[in-house]
C-alpha cells in the first residue's frame, strides 16, 4: 500500500504510539483486501455499530479506554446503533434479571466512553442514522467508515455515498485517523452490478421478502434491479425510501449486499443506467412463485412451531416517521373492521429516539398508543439475544430479525392481520 507522507508519519509515531497502532490496523486491513492506498473520509459524521454494553465485550472497552487515556478522540462526531434496553418493552422478571445482571452490565460505562470519544448527542442511538430527524445523512460521493450493514447498504444505494461493509471497531479506527482503505465499493469498478434482477410480479413485492430473495441469491455481489420502479415509482420520497430501507436491510442480512442499483430510481442508476452492469452479469428473475417459494422455505425454530405468538416486533431496521403514521392508520382501520379497540397481543414498534420525538408531536402518537402498541428506541435483535427470549414465540416483519434470532417472519400485511384480531 502506498501511503502519503502524512499517513506514513502517523504510522511511524509522529502523533503518538496510540494513533500509530490505529493507522497500522487500517493498513493491515487494507493490505488484506489488496487496497492500493488510503483515502480521506469526507462525510461530516461517522456511524458505529457497537452500541451495547455486553459484559463479554471487555476488549472493546479496554481499547476505547486506551484511546481516551491517550487523549484521542474521533475526527468526526458519530452516531451509534440502538440501545439494547427499555423498561417499557415487555419482559418478565427472569428476563429482566438476565438483561440487567448478566448481559448488559456495562451499558452505562460504555455509553460514557462513547460520549467522551465523540458521540453526536445522547440520543444518537439508531441503526437508521440517515433519517432526517437524526441528522447523519451523507451526500452522494462522500467516503464513509461505517459498519452497520443496513446503514451501509442504504448509504451506498439510496444516497450514493461510498462505503465498504466494514467490521465493528474498524469503523471507529477510520474515523479516528480520517482515512479508510481504497477498495471494493469505494471504487467505480467495485460498484458495477454483476447481477441483473428482473421483477416480474403481479403486485408490489413485499420489501423485506424481495430483499431476502435477492440477498440469498447474489450474496455479496451488486445487483441491478429492473422493473421495481413500476411498483414503487421513480422518486425517492418518504414512502419509497422507507421501502428501500427495509429492502436493503434484507439483502444485507439474508445475503451480504453492500450496494444495489434500482433502474430509474437510485442515484447512480439514474445517472449511468445500464453502464453500471458489468460484462457477463448473471440474471435472476423474480415472480410471484419465486417469492412464495422463498417465504415457504424460511425455517421455524420455535420449540413448538404452532405456538401462539406472545410478542411482536416491528422496526428492524428502525421505522421511519412515515411508517409510524402509516401503521397507525392501518391498525385503526383493521381494528374497526374487527370491532376491536386494542390490538390482541403485545406489539413493539421501534424507531430512532429523535424520530419518536417527532412522532410524539403529531396527532398520530396518541392514536397509536390508544391501540395498545408500544413504541421504543431499542434494538429488537439485542432484546432477542437474551437466551430466555429464544424460547418465546416472537413474530416480526423484519427479515433481519428473523435471520439473526428465533423470531418468525410474516409480511407486514400478515402481521397487521394477526395483531388486530383478523388471524384468530
Amino acid at each position: 500500500m502506498i501511503l502519503t507522507q502524512e499517513q506514513q508519519a502517523i504510522l511511524d509515531g509522529a502523533k503518538g504510539e496510540t494513533l500509530a497502532k490505529v493507522m497500522k490496523t487500517l493498513v493491515m486491513y487494507g493490505d488484506a483486501f489488496e487496497a492500493e492506498k488510503l483515502v480521506p473520509i469526507t462525510s461530516k459524521y461517522n456511524h458505529l455499530v457497537t452500541s451495547f454494553g455486553l459484559k463479554v465485550m471487555a476488549p472493546v472497552y479496554d481499547l476505547m479506554q486506551q484511546l481516551l487515556d491517550a487523549g484521542v478522540s474521533s475526527e468526526q462526531k458519530f452516531s451509534v446503533d440502538p440501545r439494547p434496553l427499555d423498561k417499557n418493552v415487555p419482559a418478565n422478571i427472569l428476563q429482566n434479571f438476565v438483561f440487567n445482571k448478566f448481559m448488559y452490565t456495562k451499558q452505562d460505562f460504555y455509553e460514557k466512553q462513547l460520549k467522551e470519544l465523540g458521540l453526536m448527542d445522547e440520543n444518537a442511538f439508531t441503526c437508521t442514522c440517515y433519517m432526517d430527524e437524526v441528522g447523519n445523512k451523507p451526500k452522494k460521493g462522500e467516503i464513509l467508515s461505517w459498519a452497520e450493514s443496513s446503514a451501509v447498504v442504504y448509504a451506498n444505494s439510496v444516497l450514493g455515498a461510498r462505503c465498504n461493509r466494514n467490521s465493528g471497531i474498524i469503523d471507529i479506527m477510520g474515523s479516528i485517523v480520517g482515512y479508510v482503505p481504497y477498495f471494493g465499493l469505494l471504487t467505480d469498478e467495485g460498484r458495477k452490478a454483476t447481477w441483473v434482477v428482473k421483477i416480474n410480479t403481479t403486485k408490489k413485492p413485499e420489501a423485506q421478502l424481495l430483499g431476502s430473495a435477492i440477498g440469498m441469491k447474489v450474496m455479496e455481489d451488486v445487483p441491478y434491479v429492473v422493473g421495481l420502479d413500476k411498483w414503487i415509482g421513480t422518486e425517492l420520497n418518504d414512502s419509497t425510501c422507507s421501502y428501500l430501507k427495509d429492502f436493503g436491510a434484507a439483502t444485507a442480512s439474508n445475503g451480504a449486499v453492500g450496494l444495489y442499483h434500482i433502474e430509474n430510481l437510485t442515484p447512480e442508476a439514474v445517472e449511468l443506467g445500464e453502464k453500471l452492469i458489468a460484462e457477463g452479469a448473471k440474471e435472476y428473475i423474480i415472480d410471484d412463485a419465486e417469492l412464495e417459494r422463498v417465504q415457504k422455505n424460511y425455517p421455524v425454530i420455535w420449540k413448538n412451531p404452532d405456538a401462539k405468538p406472545k410478542l411482536c416486533f416491528v422496526g428492524c431496521p428502525h421505522l421511519s416517521l412515515q411508517q409510524l403514521k402509516d401503521w397507525t392508520d392501518n391498525i385503526e382501520a383493521e381494528l374497526k373492521k374487527n370491532n376491536l379497540k386494542k390490538i390482541t397481543m403485545p406489539t413493539v414498534f421501534t424507531a430512532a429516539p429523535k424520530v419518536l420525538e417527532a412522532f410524539e408531536k403529531t396527532e398520530y402518537a396518541a392514536r397509536l398508543k390508544a391501540t395498545g402498541v408500544i413504541t421504543s428506541y431499542i434494538c429488537p435483535l439485542m432484546y432477542m439475544n437474551n437466551p430466555l427470549c429464544k424460547k418465546m414465540p416472537v413474530i416480526t416483519s423484519s427479515n433481519k430479525l428473523r435471520t439473526y434470532t428465533s423470531a418468525k417472519y410474516y409480511t407486514d400485511g400478515e402481521i397487521l392481520n394477526i395483531i388486530t384480531g383478523g388471524g384468530k
